[in-house]
């Protein structure tokens, strides 16, 4: 059999890249051709040979193309998401000929959670509740709104995150108790020069100071979903992040938090997955069916070769529920593949190994 020949859209320097870089080196096939994103964006695409295979990776951590896609500024403001998440389609649609591991319509549906949310739903993947969910539903202009649309739909506990968001940016954590008294907790920080991404996560108490952040991030096109109760994990809250490989999870990471958002830039802490395992298995769960309600959600794109899904465990581990499924979820350097699902592949190496035969079911 031919061996695909890859390329990469990227950042050069990127770990990304060179992680994927290395792992195509280890199966012994020839070096990918890098294509910096910036080369995408200033010369008008970038056209790609019949026979080669194309992996999309993360357009982040680069200053410059930053810029390209969003306009000018500090890389750690929040702002200018909607005009990103244009560029980004944008670009995409310039690539030409190849074949590209991840779909430009997924890759559309995926940066925009309240589409993703809709699309997931409608599939029955179990979500949390949101009344911003899918094509038409309301974008909420300011905390005001945002607080009605919750309310109206018995949410005391919701998120708020910026519909095209990554990495927590934006999200802000409600919570409203008896009398109407409003917190909050998100790493929005409200500065003299603007609105930016920090990697502290602060409380706010009150209306007005609740409302302040909530309006400060409203021009990103909000998106509003139940907060849902996470199992309690070697004194933390829990979640997961799965990643999934030609519709089979290869990768999970148990993630601790002592506040609600558990990604790790933010403070939280690779737990014991076996943890996780039992805490299923022990209620009758099960871990193999969380890992299904993943793939459940891998499966609603599946002309995309890996995404990572954040998995909701229910309190008690006694459920599941899907928060996110990211096109880009897949830097985890370090983390062994499952039992008997990826065994000694990183998330990199899984997903080379998946190539021949994804590609042959895509063709089909």
């Amino acid at each position: 059999m031919t061996r695909p020949r890859l390329a990469v859209v990227g950042n050069s320097e990127n770990r990304r890249v060179t992680l994927f870089l290395a792992a195509a080196a280890r199966s012994g096939l020839p070096a990918p051709r890098v294509v910096p994103w910036r080369d995408v964006l200033t010369t008008g695409g970038a056209r790609f040979e019949p026979d080669e295979v194309v992996r999309l990776d993360s357009p982040g951590e680069n200053p410059d193309v930053d810029a390209l896609l969003r306009g000018p500024g500090d890389p750690t403001r929040i702002g200018g998401g909607p005009r990103w998440y244009a560029a980004l389609t944008a670009a995409v649609g310039t690539l030409r000929g190849g074949r590209l591991l991840t779909d430009p319509d997924d890759l559309a549906v995926l940066f925009d959670k309240r589409r993703c949310h809709g699309v997931l739903a409608d599939a029955g993947v179990p979500v949390p509740v949101s009344p911003t969910s899918g094509d038409g539903a309301p974008v909420p202009r300011d905390w005001s709104e945002v607080r009605d649309l919750a309310v109206a739909a018995g949410l005391r506990r919701f998120f708020v995150k910026p519909a095209h968001g990554s990495s927590a940016a934006g999200v802000v954590a409600v919570e409203i108790g008896s009398g109407g008294r409003v917190q909050a907790r998100s790493s929005v920080e409200i500065a003299a020069d603007g609105v930016h991404n920090s990697l502290r996560v602060r409380r706010y108490t009150g209306d007005d100071a609740v409302g302040a952040v909530v309006d400060a991030v409203a021009g990103e096109t909000l998106h509003i979903e139940a907060w849902l109760p996470k199992p309690s994990a070697a004194g933390g809250v829990a979640d997961l992040r799965v990643v999934v490989v030609a519709g089979r999870a290869t990768h999970a990471v148990l993630r601790i938090s002592g506040h609600p958002m558990t990604n790790l830039h933010l403070g939280g802490r690779r737990g014991d997955l076996e943890s996780a395992r039992s805490g299923f298995e022990s209620v009758g769960y099960g871990w193999d069916r969380a890992l299904a309600v993943a793939e459940s959600a891998a499966a609603c794109f599946p002309r995309t070769l890996c995404v990572g899904v954040d998995l909701l465990p229910a309190a008690g581990w006694r459920g599941a529920a899907v928060g996110e499924v990211n096109a880009f979820g897949d830097l985890l350097p370090g983390l062994a593949g499952l039992p008997g699902r990826a065994d000694g592949l990183d998330t990199y190496a899984a997903q080379v190994a998946a190539l021949d035969e994804w590609i042959d079911d895509a063709a089909a």
